[in-house]
């Protein structure tokens, strides 16, 4: 596996001296997924399902606070495309404002796959094994989707998100290391099963620990590493740039506060809701706002993580000649689809 070292920086330059009462808000919001876990804790011997059904729940009620009132928020479904196939059940999604209201008044656990915008699986506890089963599924559902051309944004992401959500994780011995865990297991099912950018799962949260997030970046051009001077003994490096014309790539960005060591205050649930909201605004632009909003107030946290580079015949041959003709330049503007990085 061939990976480098990344740090995105996220606070766009806030002063982190400063208090936000958003800050106020996503810490109490955190502490109550912590008081939640123990209280379902205490029952999960006893009552596994009912247990499950609670933090199911308790992630549903957090996405209905936190998302615009447009936007319903199910549990237990699957996902339905236009001809027939259907997923496997799904824990929590997130149906767009568009949605028909007499399919919502009718109960189905059925959802047309053109209104749901996000889907999460929704753990306890998590472990290494369901990390693996979230690629798998997150894998299983994007194919589902029509594959979308034209952008380099578009053909780097699937129109749905979907993510892996827990309360906390098994890694609590002394000696245990549980980031690291969970992004060895991340990077390597992705290797494994995610074969194309747009496949890639988009989020892990673990409320008492951390959120995973992937950035993309839509070109980086191969070094010359016989004749540019910079680049002629870092034969080392070759290994990154799988393609001579360039590469796509991920970073498997981490926003850990633990990892942060003070230099930001901000908690799993701030990164979470930041991390969504960056999501979902590509294609709601009512939500770009509050998701820019969200950015510049910090309470996103900063990523750090490794790359995974693609070849770029990921890419449709259209895209893919427009890329090496130099249109993905990117641009100030945030919301650019020929950007060369699309920060989650």
């Amino acid at each position: 596996m061939t990976v480098s070292d990344v740090k995105n920086e996220s606070n766009n330059g806030r002063n982190t001296s400063a208090t936000h009462d958003l800050e106020s808000f996503m810490k109490s919001a955190t502490d109550f997924m912590a008081s939640e876990y123990k209280r379902i804790r205490n029952r999960t011997s006893d009552d596994p399902g009912t247990a499950g059904d609670e933090g199911e729940e308790n992630w549903a009620a957090l996405l209905r606070d936190w998302l615009p009132s447009t936007y319903t928020v199910v549990t237990k479904g699957r996902i339905l495309t236009p001809d027939g196939r259907v997923s496997r059940q799904v824990d929590v999604l997130v149906l767009k404002g568009a949605y028909p209201k007499k399919l919502l008044e009718m109960n189905t656990k059925m959802f047309l796959s053109t209104g749901v915008a996000a889907a999460f699986e929704c753990k306890t506890t998590l472990k290494s094994a369901h990390i693996e089963k979230a690629v798998r599924t997150c894998v299983e559902i994007k194919n589902l989707y029509s594959i979308r051309t034209g952008t380099p944004y578009k053909e780097l992401h699937s129109p749905i998100m979907y993510g892996l959500l827990a309360h906390s994780h098994s890694w609590k011995s002394d000696n245990s290391t549980p980031v690291q865990n969970i992004e060895g297991k991340w990077m390597k099912s992705d290797y494994e099963f995610a074969q194309h950018p747009r496949l890639a799962l988009d989020l892990i949260c673990v409320s008492d620990l951390g959120v995973w997030s992937p950035a993309k970046f839509s070109f980086i051009f191969t070094p010359d590493f016989n004749s540019d001077p910079k680049w002629k003994n870092l034969d080392h490096m070759k290994p990154f740039f799988p393609d001579s014309l360039g590469t796509a790539r991920i970073a498997y960005s981490g926003y850990i506060p633990s990892r942060d060591q003070g230099r930001l205050t901000y908690t799993t649930i701030g990164a979470f809701v930041v991390r969504m909201y960056n999501h979902l605004a590509w294609d709601d632009t009512a939500l770009r706002g509050l998701a820019e909003y969200f950015n510049l107030s910090g309470i996103g946290g900063n990523g750090e993580g490794a790359f995974r580079h693609f070849r770029i015949g990921i890419y449709s041959e259209s895209l893919r000649q427009q890329i090496l003709m130099g249109k993905a330049q990117g641009s100030n503007k945030k919301w650019d689809e020929w950007n060369l990085v699309f920060h989650a």
